[in-house]
């Protein structure tokens, strides 16, 4: 890892309660054994369990920057009666025709001048990549911000230890996605090449989802997952 940054743990805030959740459960456990368009019973489908459980989401920030030279052809045109240019101690011919071309050419066009030159290109890229608590890139559909998050989110995740799921991807692993994100594909005359990752922010962001374990006709099991932030079945 390029830089050593200390995690920022947060933790989402419920907005429904383990009651609400139930309430959801209830009123759509039969879909999730539906066959051939067709539910079975609601009596046939029973709760077996409901748990909290706080799943990870693992962020991280940076920013790449990159200073190099590079090797360019650069076009320009000049007059018809123009054959080459002088730039500097260079000469550059005019760019030759096809036949083809001669004989479809209108009279006193532009010539064209190929200009072999190089680049002195600075790039800088900064962005964020966000993983599921499965290591799975994805999206972060939520706001943080004072209103949102516990306010002691340590003590938290230490309560409900045994209910909270880590990030199967390691910190550097993410960070490495991160780099080959941001740095883009490179010409290869390329020379005078300094480059710099910033590792600006990694989180462990923690989203309270309720998880029933429902049995099914035929003693099949089921699980249906609730989002309590967004108050969402996932």
């Amino acid at each position: 890892m390029s830089k050593k940054l200390e995690v920022k743990t947060i933790v989402l805030k419920k907005t429904i309660k383990e009651q609400d959740a139930s309430v959801i459960i209830e009123d759509k456990k039969t879909s999730l054994f539906k066959k051939l368009l067709k539910k079975p019973k609601r009596e046939d489908v029973h709760v077996h369990s409901l748990n909290l459980y706080y799943e990870c989401m693992l962020t991280v920030s940076g920013k790449y920057i990159a200073d190099y030279y590079r090797k360019a052809t650069h076009t320009i045109s000049v007059d018809s009666n123009v054959q080459e240019i002088v730039f500097g101690d260079g000469v550059f011919p005019i760019r030759s025709k096809s036949t083809l071309q001669k004989a479809f050419t209108v009279a006193r066009s532009k010539n064209k001048v190929d200009l072999q030159l190089e680049e002195h290109v600075f790039i800088e890229e900064e962005n964020e990549l966000v993983f599921d608590h499965h290591g799975t890139e994805t999206k972060f559909p939520y706001k943080i911000n004072s209103k949102t998050i516990e306010n002691y989110p340590q003590r938290l995740l230490e309560e409900n230890l045994s209910n909270v799921k880590k990030p199967e991807t390691t910190h550097d692993a993410a960070v490495e996605k991160l780099k080959a994100f941001l740095k883009k594909p490179m010409d290869p005359d390329v020379r005078k090449l300094t480059e710099e990752f910033v590792l600006k922010e990694i989180a462990e962001v923690y989203v309270p989802v309720f998880e029933a374990r429902l049995i099914g006709p035929n003693k099949k099991i089921g699980l249906l997952r609730i989002d309590a932030v967004r108050n969402k079945i996932l």
